[in-house]
């Protein structure tokens, strides 16, 4: 059978595309994910122009901190590796030199250099790891979550490599023996694929807070930034806050009230 030139490609490409996925359907890889339209379709659900953190740093102590830890990775099923090479973090803690690199001044609060600080996605309004993903498996919504399809993503890790946080975690091996108990609520994933915190995306969908929020005791605080009557609005006008690496020009969107 006589092809042309440009038939060739077309054949070519598509085989390509469904070696990456495993077999699933091109189409699949080209077409726009549904995932977004399945959380927002419950009249329960949670919007907002742009979803932004407050982290309280007065009120963040060590239990609590762990507290919203313990409640996210319950939550999310996320495996319990044991091997710091290896594990999957969606909040973890961070000492202020490593949350603020190059903000450290010798007269600094002693507060703020011996404290940890809680750490997550920043959900950037200009997000490195969104331009960088070659099958659209990570994305930005309209109300600024940047989401994560683990079925789209092929593995090839350029979104943790662009994005300057260290937020996103890769599943070196099946991640499934390693949860203590998995919850119903949200999808186990496989072996070769990046996940990371997603605002609760799946709870604001059924008109519930963030875990992590909930387990905070107040010191998480989750609303609107486009709402100037949001508790996270009010808290900027009226507080100095930090966000991490603000000099990159990602814009993160999970703030520090100091």
């Amino acid at each position: 059978m006589d092809i042309n030139r440009r038939e060739f490609l077309k054949i070519a490409g598509a085989s390509t595309a469904i070696g990456l996925l495993g077999g699933w359907k091109a189409v699949e890889l080209l077409a726009p994910g549904d995932v977004e339209a399945k959380y927002l379709q419950n009249p329960k659900v949670l919007t907002a122009k742009r979803w932004a953190m407050v982290v309280d740093m007065k009120k963040m102590n060590q239990e609590t901190a762990k507290n919203c830890i313990e409640a996210c990775h319950r939550i999310h099923n996320v495996p319990d590796i044991g091997d710091s090479k290896r594990e999957i973090k969606w909040i973890w803690l961070e000492p202020f030199e490593n949350a603020f690199p190059g903000q450290h001044q010798e007269h600094l609060a002693e507060q703020l250099t011996g404290q940890s600080f809680i750490v997550m996605c920043n959900h950037c309004d200009n997000p490195p790891c969104v331009r960088v993903c070659p099958t659209k498996a990570t994305w930005k919504r309209e109300d600024g979550i940047i989401m994560m399809d683990q079925h789209r993503c092929i593995g090839c890790r350029f979104c943790m490599a662009a994005c300057p946080f260290g937020s996103r975690s890769f599943n070196w091996m099946d991640p499934r023996p390693f949860i203590k108990k998995r919850s119903p609520d949200y999808p186990t994933r496989e072996k070769g694929v990046v996940e990371k915190c997603n605002f609760c995306a799946e709870r604001l969908a059924k008109g519930q807070m963030p875990a992590c929020v909930e387990a905070s005791n107040g010191a998480l605080i989750f609303g609107d930034m486009g709402d100037p009557g949001s508790e996270p609005r009010k808290i900027l006008h009226t507080h100095y806050t930090l966000t991490r690496k603000t000099h990159l020009g990602t814009n993160p969107q999970v703030y520090y009230l100091v």
